[in-house]
């Protein structure tokens, strides 16, 4: 699984043009599961997103977690985090998982993400049209991916 993280000031996103679904302070993960991805993986990957030390503290060294700070998270679903572009101009998806198991392993890192004692976790759905608009903060941005983990 591949898991885009970002500081945000705040984020939301809309599905299919509904009412977004908004963060305050926190962090947005952008989640990808390749094919051989298994889910067993998923609670480490949560545990790690909600534990990293990505914001300041009173002397601005990034030493805080957003469940340090009691901050939420917004998750999306993004297959495009495991587009291959070796070939070309047009990126190949062949990597990325395909239902079910990509929907069982993003329900089940929002249920994982929901135990981290975070504020509140906000989502899209999967496989919906989505508009997604954060307020990076920082900008700190991670790329984390259970293959290095």
């Amino acid at each position: 699984m591949r898991a885009v993280i970002q500081a945000v000031s705040s984020a939301s996103v809309r599905v299919e043009g509904g009412e977004p679904r908004a963060i305050g302070p926190g962090i947005m993960i952008l989640l990808g599961v390749r094919d051989t991805d298994t889910l067993d993986i998923v609670p480490k990957l949560a545990d790690k997103c909600a534990g990293l030390r990505i914001f300041p503290d009173a002397e601005g060294k990034l030493n805080l977690s957003a469940r340090d700070l009691g901050y939420s998270a917004l998750v999306v679903s993004q297959f495009t985090l495991y587009g291959d572009t070796k070939k070309g101009f047009r990126p190949s998806f062949i990597k990325a998982a395909k239902p079910p198991l990509a929907v069982d392993a993003y329900e089940l890192f929002l249920a994982e993400m929901n135990r981290q004692g975070l504020k509140s976790v906000q989502h899209g759905e999967f496989g919906a049209d989505m508009q997604v608009y954060s307020q990076n903060d920082g900008p700190v941005t991670i790329l984390l991916d259970t293959d290095q983990m």
